[in-house]
């Protein structure tokens, strides 16, 4: 039975499976990571070309269904991935996966604190637009910013909605996600980084000395102050986060 509260929209379409992996360029030396394995499509695709694949899935009952169908080269994990400590997982080189809708960005986000060479992974049609928006745009947003600070990201393919069972209200996308070494750019303090970055999109309408302002005080020695944070890119963020944590 579909959880709804879990997100559960259930890729039915093979093709597009076999389009996702085919995207990862998977091989037999990659140990593959999947969230949310569902109904195995996915997974059971995985197993054939991988060393190994390890799936998380919080739905004990699909966990009761996939332990009578996957290959012995699947570690099945029955647990919310969100609590789970990648570290303590095999070490996985790819990630792929069709992501329940409700955790897409903390997910991405730990993703990113991982190691990996390359994921694939389906989000919602609206989600995969932000992560790849420019700014200046409606869907440039702290998600965009966060995550072209760890990574590359491009849409691959649009998943119509009628792939999946229930059928979401929304398309999907096929979206690829490809970490740098190291951070497209650096910043002297990472955590307070990211804070600015969120308390200025909390308020992305207002210029950016309102919102500095009402947060750390007055502050005149700082650049883009008259502009807004939808108009800076993810390095002029950076450039004002450094400037003000020299302040504080």
């Amino acid at each position: 039975m579909v959880k709804p509260r879990l997100g559960q929209h259930f890729l039915i379409d093979s093709s597009v499976a076999q389009r996702e992996i085919a995207y990862a360029g998977i091989t037999k030396n990659d140990v593959v990571l999947e969230i949310g394995p569902g109904k195995g499509i996915i997974t059971c695709l995985l197993a054939e070309k991988a060393k190994q694949v390890i799936a998380i899935e919080i739905d004990r009952h699909l966990v009761e269904y996939l332990q009578t169908m996957l290959p012995k080269n699947v570690t099945l994990i029955c647990a919310d991935a969100l609590s789970v400590d990648f570290h303590s997982l095999p070490r996985f080189t790819k990630i792929v996966a069709n992501l329940p809708f409700e955790i897409s960005s903390p997910i991405m986000f730990k993703f990113l604190q991982s190691t990996f060479s390359v994921a694939v992974l389906i989000f919602q049609k609206d989600f995969a637009e932000r992560l790849v928006a420019s700014p200046g745009t409606k869907d440039y947003s702290r998600l965009t910013v966060g995550v072209s600070y760890k990574a590359q990201c491009r849409m691959l393919e649009t998943v119509p909605r009628n792939c999946f069972s229930p059928q979401p209200k929304v398309d999907s996308s096929i979206v690829e996600i490809i970490p740098y070494q190291k951070p497209r750019f650096t910043v002297k303090d990472e955590q307070f980084f990211f804070e600015l970055t969120k308390q200025l999109f909390n308020h992305r309408r207002k210029k950016i000395r309102y919102t500095i302002k009402s947060i750390y005080g007055n502050i005149e020695q700082l650049p883009f102050l008259d502009q807004r944070v939808e108009e800076l890119t993810p390095e002029q963020i950076g450039q004002l986060s450094d400037q003000l944590y020299h302040f504080i």
